[in-house]
């Protein structure tokens, strides 16, 4: 296991441009701001031959412990106990200010090798304050700035000093064969995400509470269910883009929507007091197009008062509203109290064998030869449409070529029956499933038109 490096600060000293410099990616969000960060953000850091996982968290602030500043400092202390290494991270443009003194005290205790840098000192006025940070007592600054990429190699020999383990060997790039999947979580803002995460895990991994849009970055953590690993991406509630006028929440959407694109299945949490606006149309559409299989969770279950009625109520409509992902399974769930978290994974593991359903080329064309004979294609200008063959080109998820002649005039209502028999016949809800239509010979139909 490779060791973790947490970066912490008081707010806006560049935490979070120094963990995506170290990531390779934007990953975090950033904005001139303070506070855009609330929760821990975890990566893989590559700085020359060192490899290890890095944490970005939100900056240090006194607070009274129930509030969310104070939730957020909590998460902050965690990640400097769990940390093998912590950078310190003060602003030199600022100087030194009296805010840094009580969070460097609280790292001086905590233990941990401690590399101090002092970012933002790509100008002459940050590099003339860099050795007031002598005041810290935490050793020599390095003059740093995370922007610009000054003071990475003085940083890389520190880190090399510290974390020996960090150091990769040959065999590190090698994966094994048990790939995690990837499952991302999104929703409406106030679903309870991450609550739902927290219960899954079996700790306060992510930062919760009464407020709408806490989460801003989408949070991955590695996880393992019933010996099945998994990485559980917790993401910014999603709105509609009209009423998105902030420019962080837009960053926060979009990074949403980034997660949801790397995922394999995404779970679209409803606030079950609240279900089905015309909104979470959207997130399907999103999903579908991505080509991701999809899991509806009712979440606050609880709460409800006709539980049938509602239940019956929701699927009837996912069943008409969202053709595109016919069959996808609905789960009731209680994040908070914990009910039907079981029923929710066996769903979501259930969805991700279905999205990697693979089809021998016999069992398709016998298919195909009776849904043409009990529906015949229509015919064009006097000519019947002939669909002569087809195969699966692919999985993750399903896509489908059909060749014969005039296929480009085959009419959408032909190819949704196509798609709702391959549904049915072949035990495919909730998935995505693509169609290619091939006008031309039959390729594998060795010597024959």
């Amino acid at each position: 296991m490779s060791p973790t490096v947490a970066i912490v600060g008081r707010p806006n000293v560049g935490k979070s441009t120094l963990f995506n410099r170290l990531v390779g990616r934007r990953l975090a969000l950033v904005d001139d701001r303070p506070g855009v960060t609330r929760d821990r953000r975890e990566g893989e850091a590559r700085l020359a031959d060192l490899r290890f996982g890095i944490v970005d968290t939100a900056g240090l602030e006194e607070a009274d412990a129930d509030s969310l500043l104070g939730r957020m400092r909590a998460q902050t202390e965690a990640a400097i106990e769990d940390a093998d290494a912590v950078l310190f991270v003060i602003d030199a443009r600022t100087g030194l200010l009296p805010a840094d003194t009580p969070f460097a005290e609280l790292v001086r205790k905590s233990g941990k090798p401690v590399i101090l840098l002092a970012n933002k000192a790509e100008s002459q006025a940050g590099i003339a304050n860099v050795y007031d940070a002598y005041e810290l007592g935490l050793g020599e600054p390095i003059a740093f700035s995370g922007e610009h990429g000054i003071g990475i190699d003085e940083l890389y020999e520190k880190l090399r000093e510290f974390l020996p383990d960090a150091v990769e060997s040959e065999d590190d790039d090698e994966r094994g064969e048990d790939d995690p999947v990837r499952i991302a979580i999104l929703g409406r803002p106030n679903a309870g995400k991450s609550t739902l995460i927290n219960q899954l895990i079996g700790r306060k991994r992510l930062l919760t509470g009464p407020e709408a849009g806490i989460t801003r970055d989408a949070i991955t953590i590695d996880w393992i269910w019933r010996g099945r690993h998994a990485k559980l991406i917790d993401t910014a509630g999603l709105r509609k883009r009209a009423r998105i006028d902030d420019k962080l929440e837009k960053l926060a959407t979009s990074d949403g929507i980034r997660a949801m694109r790397f995922a394999d299945v995404v779970v679209i949490l409803l606030d079950a007091t609240i279900p089905f606006e015309k909104q979470d149309l959207t997130i399907v559409d999103l999903i579908e197009r991505e080509g991701r299989a999809v899991v509806f969770g009712l979440n606050k279950w609880d709460l409800v008062a006709d539980q049938q009625g509602l239940l019956k109520d929701l699927r009837e409509k996912a069943t008409r509203l969202l053709p595109q992902v016919k069959g996808a399974p609905v789960v009731h769930l209680s994040g908070l109290a914990g009910d039907g978290l079981d029923r929710l994974m066996q769903a979501v593991f259930k969805a991700y064998e279905t999205w990697n359903t693979r089809i021998s080329t016999a069992k398709l064309n016998q298919w195909l030869g009776e849904a043409v004979e009990a529906n015949p294609p229509p015919a064009v200008s006097g000519r019947r449409i002939k669909i002569r063959y087809m195969t699966q080109i692919k999985a993750r998820p399903p896509h489908f070529a059909f060749f014969g002649n005039q296929l480009n005039a085959l009419p959408k209502s032909y190819t949704r029956y196509l798609v709702n028999g391959l549904r049915e016949t072949f035990n495919l809800p909730g998935t995505p499933i693509r169609v290619s239509l091939r006008t031309g010979t039959n390729p594998y139909d060795k010597g024959r038109g």
